[in-house]
């Protein structure tokens, strides 16, 4: 088969990017308490339940242009008299409730097995920042954002996502503390005994305690270069038994297996003892080295870039609004290098885009430690698998008010993205009822029988970021080229035209919704 021939048609078995807006929820009430009623016995008080509903129906459907916690009391229960002791009432419960995250957030991840869980589902590991001024903001710091694509004032969290034939959304997040969170200045502002840890180190413990506890099916991770640059990393998650697929750069070195051409490679690397010496003399050598005849390793772009055109295999991944993303992609079996050392035998794939006319192809190259006989398409299968959670990140910017959240505080931060992933979790239960085109199997496991309400939601299928500077574009721009408009945090431009009387239609409230006095939440 050339690399001109017919693609294979991946589409099938890739999630179509698909959102719903507020107004697409009208009159669903009793779908969402339902929903709600799978976690309010891990609250443990009644105005805990109570806020909790109201939280998320919040960030589902009030017509505000930030969702924070003032300007959704103020919109879906009134600027009545009552109105300052709501709002309060309701950032306590964001910001300092004692309820526990770890119990609402391990029920979420089963949930999501029961709508979403395949045996080959793939665990997608990518950071997201929002932009922050001034430093009362727990983890603030001048680093990264990949919002903003420079180094900039924000908050940076690690999130863990999961995608399969029936859809994708987010499982757990961590916050990431720099360096100096942890000096004099700062200590007291996070929970005693929170040790330093990197993003690597996070990204490891969210798919090890996912793992651990078997609450979502998955065979595969994936993550970019961002991440696939750890080898620790990667030898961590091959610990849990999953098979990574890890974008790499191009300048990564490994021993691949095979020429360019397909003919076997002229020799393995081995791991080498020298013997002692003649003499006797002296301890025997005993740390390892590169046996002197074993062949150095090659960057990964180097064997790429000396594949014949006959080797090339084209598919075809997503239905994009441009037409369909095609790429063309080959693996080779290679061992990775560990420490200068020849490490696990794996795989490594590379894709390049077909470009148009003047223009050059693209590379991008992966590692992983899936097996030997594992096809090609799996591989490129799991490859496509990546976007996903840039999609949930959109989705939830531009629908939940995911970046919305003006909570300065480490249980705050916590609280609202916890809500915010269960928020969205109910709007892909709804789009797999509602929507069959978009991964749905009906009659299904993971059907929710809930309503008989209509939605319209339009497909999109964003492009996979170019780089980790440019992470995100093409999911922002798959949910929709129309988003709000972004306000600096500190911004009160949602609140100026918020009505005194209630949201009326869509989820309505409770006429007296319970009212938690401080310290009760």
């Amino acid at each position: 088969m050339s690399a001109a021939a017919a693609p294979v048609d991946l589409t099938p078995v890739i999630p179509a990017a698909r959102t719903l807006t507020a107004a697409d929820l009208d009159g669903l009430v009793e779908e969402l308490a339902a929903y709600h009623a799978h976690f309010a016995p891990l609250f443990q008080r009644r105005q805990q339940r109570g806020w909790a509903q109201v939280y998320l129906r919040g960030l589902l459907t009030a017509d505000v242009p930030r969702k924070n916690v003032e300007a959704l009391a103020l919109r879906l229960l009134g600027a009545g008299p009552d109105a300052e002791r709501t709002v309060r009432a309701l950032q306590q419960f964001l910001g300092e409730g004692g309820w526990d995250d770890a119990a609402i957030l391990a029920a979420h991840q089963r949930l999501v097995d029961e709508t979403l869980g395949e045996a080959d589902g793939v665990l997608i590991i990518d950071g997201s920042e929002v932009p922050k001024q001034g430093s009362h903001s727990v983890g603030v710091a001048r680093q990264w954002c990949g919002h903003t694509g420079k180094k900039d004032n924000c908050q940076a969290g690690v999130y863990l996502g999961y995608a399969s034939r029936r859809g994708y959304t987010l499982l757990g997040r961590r916050l990431y503390l720099p360096a100096q969170w942890f000096s004099d200045d700062y200590r007291e502002r996070i929970p005693r005994g929170t040790p330093f840890r990197t993003k690597h180190d996070l990204a490891g413990a969210l798919v090890e305690e996912l793992t651990g506890d078997r609450r979502v099916r998955a065979r595969w991770v994936a993550c970019d270069e961002g991440y696939g640059d750890s080898p620790a990393l990667l030898d961590r998650w091959a610990a849990t038994g999953l098979w990574y697929l890890a974008e790499v750069a191009r300048d990564t070195r490994v021993w691949c297996l095979a020429a360019p051409d397909g003919q076997a490679a002229p020799a393995r690397p081995e791991r080498w003892a020298p013997p002692r010496a003649a003499a006797g003399k002296g301890p025997a050598p005993t740390k390892a080295r590169l046996h002197p005849a074993s062949p150095a390793p090659q960057r990964v772009d180097e064997w790429a870039a000396r594949v014949p055109a006959a080797r090339w295999r084209r598919y075809r991944l997503l239905e994009g609004s441009k037409g369909p993303l095609v790429a063309e992609f080959v693996a080779v079996r290679a061992v990775a290098v560990r420490e200068r050392l020849p490490g696990p035998e794996g795989w490594l794939l590379v894709r390049r885009t077909v470009p148009a006319a003047g223009e050059e192809a693209e590379y991008k190259y992966y590692l992983s430690n899936a097996p030997a006989e594992t096809p090609l398409g799996e591989l490129v299968r799991v490859s496509g698998m990546r976007w996903p959670i840039e999609a949930c990140f959109a989705e939830g910017r531009q629908e939940l008010g995911l970046d919305h959240y003006e909570t300065r505080s480490w249980r705050g931060w916590h609280h609202h993205l916890t809500l915010v992933l269960l928020a969205h979790h109910f709007l892909v239960r709804l789009q797999r009822r509602l929507d069959p085109r978009g991964g749905g199997r009906p009659d299904g496991p993971g059907a929710a029988a809930v309503g008989h309400s209509t939605v319209g939601a339009a497909r999109h299928a964003p492009a996979a970021p170019a780089g980790r500077a440019e992470r995100g574009r093409g999911a922002r721009a798959a949910a929709g080229a129309a988003a709000p408009a972004r306000l600096r945090p500190g911004d009160r431009a949602g609140l100026a035209g918020v009505p005194a009387a209630p949201q009326a239609g869509g989820l309505s409230l409770p006429s007296s919704p319970p009212l938690a006095p401080p310290g009760g939440v």
